[in-house]
C-alpha cells in the first residue's frame, strides 16, 4: 500500500480543512444535544415576590396543587407521630429470670449469714415481686419518643395480639427497684439489701423494641401521604398579569409547571423537542464559528484550536445533561466559570466572554429560573475573565477564586432580598453549592496544562515559567555570555513597556525578548557585549566569514530552543527578530575595503522571515534601539532621540514591519517610550 508523503498530508488537509471544521461543528451540536433532557421547556420563569408581568394564566386542564416541601415535611412529621411504637412481649423472660433469682439465692445464701429457716420467706418475697413486675411489663425508654414528655403509648404485641398501652403503666429497670425497695421496707424480718441485689441482677426487659416493625410501620404511613392539596380547574385563572408572586400563587405555578412537563412528556412529540434543541444548540455554535471568522480568523483557520473550543463547549454542556439526568441537587455545583478561565488563558478576553455567553444561553434552556441561573453566571463568569486579564502570578487563581465566590456571595444576597424581603429568611446552606462551584473552578490549572500539551498551544502560565531567570537556558546565557544576558534583560524590559502601551501580550514579548539570543552561547566571544579583555576574534577573519558567525546565531538559536522545549510561539521571536536585514557593519566594511570586488549581498543578510505580528515587530525595535545605544559616548536626551528615530526608520525603509500590524501611531507611542527608558537607563537628566 503506498504511504502518502508528509507534505501531501499537510496538502490534503489544508484542502478539506473547511469539511472538517463542519464536521466537528456538526459532531459538538449532536453530542449536546442528544445528552439534554429530552422534554418540553416551560415558558415562564417563576420567581416567588416579583409583579408577574407576562399575559394572564389560564389553566387548559384541571391539575392538582403540590404541596410545598415544608407541608410535606410537616405531613411526614405528623404521620410518623401517629404511629405508636411496637413493643414485643416475651413471656420466657419473666420464668427465665425467676428461675435464676433462685438460684443466685442458693448460691449466695451460705455466705450471707442469715439463718436457714428463713429461707423459705425470701424466696417467696423474690419470686413474687418479679412475678409482679413481669406481670405488668418491664421496657427500657427509647429516647426518640421522649419529645414531649418521659412516658409516651406504645403498642405491646403479645402472640400478634396487640395492645396499647402507656410506659407511664409499666415498669423500667429504675421504677421496678423503686417499687421492690417499697414493698420490702415494710417486711422487717428480711435484708432489704440482701434480697435487692438479687432482684435488681434479674431485671430484664421482656417488652423489647421492635425498630424493624415499626420503622415499616412509618414507612407505609408515608407512603401513603398525599403530595397534592387541592386542584385548579380548567379555565380558572392561575394568576393575573400585574398581581405579585405571593407563595399561594407561586405554588400553583410550580404544579402547573410539573404538570406541564408530565403532559409534555406523555403527549409531545419527541422529535420535535430534539429539532428545537437542534436549532438553538445548532445557532449558538454557528455563531461562535462567525466570530472566530469576523475576528479570530488565525484561529478560525487553525482546526487543532477550533477543536479545543468545541471540546471544551461540548464538555460542560454535557457535564450539565449529566447533572439533570442523575438529578443532582442543585445544578449550581457545576463550575460554569471554568470555561472562561480555560478560554482567556489559552486564548483572548473577547473570546472568553463571547463563549461563555453562549454556554450560559445554552445552558438556560435546561435548568430552573433561567434568567436567575443567566445573572449568577454571567456575572460570576465576567468577574473571573477580568480577573485575570494580566495573568503574571499563579496565586492570581485564588484572587480570582475569592473574587469569584464574593460575586456569586452578592448575588445570592441581593436575590434572596428580592425574593424573600428578609434577612432572616434566608437559608445560608443554599450558598454552599456556589462556594463548591468555585472550588472546583480551580480545577482549571491541570486542565489547561493538559490542553497545552496536547493542543500544543502556549499559556500565559507557561510563558510566566519562561520568564523566570532561573530557566535553563537563562541561567547558561547569564554564566557563558553575561553581556548578552544583559541585553536581552534591557531589551525585554523595553518590548514589555512598549507592547503594554499599544496593545499586545507583554508576557509573550518578554518572553521571546529573553530568548531571542540564546544563539550567541554557542560562541558568545564573537558578539561585542561579551568582549570584555578588548581582544576581538574577528580582527582574524574576513569580513563574509564574521557574517555569517553572525548570522548563525539566529539558526543556531532556533537549534537550542527547540532542544529546550520551548513553545514554537517563542521561537519566532528568535527566527524573526533581525528580519532579513543586512549585517551592516561587516558588509559596509567589506565594500569600503574591497570595492573592485563583488559580492552576493545575501551573504550579509539575515535569513527572515520579517517580524509577523506587533509582539515580534516590537521586539526587533527594541533589540536594534537598545543595541545601538551602546555605541554612544556620550548619550544625551538629542543623541538617544536621534537614535531611536534613525533606527526605526531604518526598519521602516527596509520594509521590516509591514507584516507586523503596527501602526503609524503605534510608532510614535514607541518611539516615546524607547526614550524615556533610555534616558532613564543613562541617567540622562531632562531639560523642564
Amino acid at each position: 500500500m503506498a504511504k502518502i508523503s508528509s507534505s501531501r498530508q499537510k496538502a490534503l488537509l489544508r484542502k478539506y480543512s473547511r469539511n472538517v471544521k463542519f464536521l466537528m461543528m456538526l459532531a459538538s451540536i449532536c453530542v449536546i444535544v442528544f445528552t439534554l433532557p429530552k422534554q418540553a421547556k416551560f415558558s415562564y420563569d417563576i420567581e416567588k415576590g416579583r409583579i408577574w408581568n407576562q399575559k394572564e394564566l389560564i389553566s387548559p386542564y384541571n391539575f392538582a396543587i403540590l404541596k410545598t416541601s415544608q407541608e410535606i415535611d410537616n405531613d411526614i412529621k405528623t404521620a410518623r407521630a401517629s404511629v405508636t411504637p411496637i413493643y414485643q412481649l416475651d413471656d420466657n423472660i419473666g420464668d427465665r429470670e425467676r428461675d435464676g433469682f433462685k438460684g443466685d439465692l442458693e448460691i449466695k445464701w451460705h455466705n450471707a449469714g442469715i439463718k436457714d429457716n428463713k429461707k423459705p420467706a425470701y424466696l417467696a418475697a423474690g419470686d413474687n415481686l418479679l412475678r409482679d413486675i413481669y406481670n405488668k411489663g418491664l421496657l427500657s425508654l427509647n429516647p426518640k419518643y421522649q419529645q414531649n414528655g418521659e412516658n409516651y403509648a406504645i403498642t405491646v404485641l403479645d402472640k400478634n395480639i396487640a395492645s396499647d398501652k402507656n410506659t407511664a403503666d409499666l415498669y423500667t429497670k429504675e421504677k421496678a427497684l423503686t417499687y421492690c425497695d417499697k414493698i420490702l421496707s415494710d417486711q422487717n424480718a428480711i435484708d432489704k439489701a440482701f434480697l435487692l441485689d438479687l432482684v435488681s441482677n434479674r431485671l430484664v426487659p421482656n417488652l423489647n423494641y421492635d425498630n424493624k416493625l415499626t420503622s415499616r410501620l412509618e414507612k407505609e404511613v408515608v407512603d401513603g401521604l398525599s403530595t397534592t392539596r387541592g386542584m385548579v380547574q380548567k379555565g380558572e385563572v392561575i394568576i393575573a398579569k400585574g398581581s405579585v408572586v405571593s407563595d399561594e400563587a407561586y405554588q400553583k405555578l410550580q404544579s402547573y409547571k410539573k404538570a406541564f412537563e408530565d403532559n409534555a412528556r406523555i403527549s409531545g412529540d419527541p422529535r420535535l423537542v430534539l429539532l428545537g434543541q437542534f436549532l438553538l444548540v445548532g445557532i449558538a455554535i454557528t455563531l461562535l464559528m462567525v466570530f472566530l471568522y469576523l475576528f479570530r480568523k488565525d484561529i478560525y483557520e487553525d482546526n487543532r484550536l477550533v477543536s479545543l473550543i468545541l471540546l471544551v463547549v461540548t464538555a460542560m454542556l454535557f457535564t450539565l445533561s449529566l447533572a439533570i439526568k442523575f438529578e443532582l441537587p442543585n445544578l449550581y455545583y457545576i463550575p460554569y466559570c471554568i470555561v472562561p478561565i480555560i478560554i482567556r488563558i489559552l486564548f483572548d478576553t473577547r473570546l472568553a466572554l463571547n463563549i461563555h455567553l453562549l454556554v450560559v444561553l445554552m445552558a438556560g434552556f435546561f435548568v430552573p429560573n433561567s434568567f436567575e441561573f443567566a445573572y449568577f453566571e454571567i456575572t460570576a463568569g465576567m468577574v473571573s475573565i477580568y480577573s485575570i486579564k494580566n495573568l503574571i502570578r499563579r496565586e492570581q487563581f485564588l484572587i480570582s477564586a475569592l473574587i469569584i465566590t464574593f460575586t456569586y456571595f452578592v448575588s445570592f444576597i441581593g436575590i434572596s432580598f428580592i425574593k424573600e424581603g428578609s434577612l432572616k429568611s434566608i437559608d445560608w446552606m443554599d450558598f454552599l453549592p456556589y462556594v463548591v462551584s468555585v472550588l472546583l473552578t480551580l480545577l482549571a490549572y491541570p486542565l489547561i496544562y493538559i490542553f497545552e500539551k496536547v493542543f500544543a498551544i502556549t499559556s500565559d502560565i507557561t510563558l510566566i515559567e519562561l520568564t523566570n531567570t532561573n530557566a535553563p537556558l537563562l541561567r547558561e546565557m547569564a554564566f557563558s555570555a553575561p553581556g548578552t544576558f544583559q541585553h536581552s534583560l534591557q531589551v525585554a524590559n523595553l518590548a514589555e513597556n512598549a507592547i503594554y502601551s499599544i496593545g499586545g501580550n507583554a508576557l509573550l514579548v518578554r518572553a521571546g525578548a529573553l530568548y531571542h539570543d540564546i544563539g550567541k552561547l554557542e560562541n558568545p566571544l564573537y558578539f561585542i557585549e561579551n568582549q570584555s579583555s578588548g581582544f576581538n576574534p574577528h580582527d582574524k577573519l574576513q569580513y563574509q566569514e564574521s557574517a555569517q558567525i553572525i548570522i548563525r546565531h539566529v539558526r543556531k538559536g532556533i537549534e537550542m530552543a527547540r532542544k529546550a522545549n520551548l513553545p514554537e510561539i517563542v521561537i519566532d521571536f528568535i527566527r524573526t527578530h533581525h528580519g532579513d536585514t543586512r549585517v551592516d557593519y561587516f558588509y559596509q566594511s567589506f565594500l569600503k575595503n574591497f570595492p573592485e570586488k563583488f559580492i552576493d549581498e545575501n551573504t550579509f543578510r539575515y535569513p527572515g522571515p520579517i517580524p509577523f505580528s506587533k509582539e515580534g515587530g516590537v521586539l526587533m525595535l527594541a533589540d536594534s534601539v537598545e543595541a545601538a545605544s551602546r555605541s554612544l559616548k556620550e548619550p544625551d536626551e538629542k543623541s538617544i532621540s536621534d537614535l531611536v528615530d534613525r533606527i526605526i526608520k531604518y526598519k521602516l525603509d527596509q520594509n521590516q514591519l509591514k507584516d507586523s500590524n503596527i501602526t503609524f501611531k503605534d510608532i510614535e507611542t514607541i518611539k516615546t517610550i524607547f526614550k524615556r527608558m533610555l534616558m532613564s537607563i543613562y541617567h540622562v537628566r531632562i531639560d523642564y
